[in-house]
């Protein structure tokens, strides 16, 4: 019997209705730590023969994955700048001031810019998304407020978040998702940033411009976007 090579039996498999294979697939932080873990369940439990990978890395890293070929697809909180990348946006994302429950601020209602100006805040790695937004939120922030006051402005050390807000560690600009459960729980509580839109667009969904998709990687793509309120944007 003539053995058939791995992509004629995708191919095969494909034709009749089923899926097979591996896929590599690529998360930042947030994404792949609250979002892709439950997306890669449901679509595990639809075609139970296929084996896929998860790699968490920051928004660039990510990106880069998926530009060298080391995962098929990505979801990022930045979008890419590779011209070899395409990206689409999936879904909204939100950062927030997050504080201990017991900070002197957590009984206001808002937090200026001031007020941020001396404090010291905790914040994403290099290359990720909720950095480089915080980073343009702030910046933005800066530009509008009195001329000297900007430019004499000093931002605090910032220090690396954990996976997620430890209570009592300071203050921390942060994706809503990563803190869902410790707001539930009370361990921590969201702010309004007074003057500061530290809200992003989107997560994107990223994807090589030229290289053929698998079609087990066509078949995730397709997924995801039929379960989250997708927004194209190449």
């Amino acid at each position: 019997m003539l053995a058939l090579s791995r992509e004629a039996r995708q191919a095969l498999d494909q034709f009749q209705g089923r899926l097979s294979g591996q896929l590599v697939v690529g998360g930042s932080t947030i994404p792949g730590e609250y979002l892709l873990p439950a997306l890669i369940g449901q679509f595990k439990a639809k075609y139970p023969d296929i084996s896929i990978s998860l790699l968490i890395g920051g928004s660039r890293q990510v990106s880069t994955w998926v530009d060298d070929g080391r995962a098929e697809v990505g979801v990022v909180g930045a979008r890419p700048t590779l011209r070899t990348l395409v990206s689409r946006e999936l879904m909204p994302d939100e950062l927030v001031v997050v504080l201990p429950p017991d900070h002197p601020w957590a009984g206001r209602k808002s937090i200026t810019l001031a007020d941020l100006r001396r404090e010291p805040l905790i914040v994403r790695e290099q290359g990720s998304g909720s950095r480089e937004a915080l980073e343009h939120a702030l910046g933005e922030a800066q530009r509008r407020s009195d001329g000297a006051a900007a430019s004499s402005a000093r931002w605090a050390r910032p220090r690396p978040s954990s996976r997620r807000c430890a209570p009592g560690v300071g203050i921390s600009i942060i994706s809503k998702r990563a803190v869902d459960d410790e707001c539930k729980a009370g361990a921590a509580v969201v702010r309004e940033a007074r003057r500061i839109s530290v809200s992003r667009a989107f997560f994107y969904l990223v994807t090589h411009r030229d290289r053929s998709r698998s079609p087990l990687a066509q078949a995730f793509v397709d997924f995801v976007e039929s379960q989250l309120p997708a927004r194209a944007s190449q």
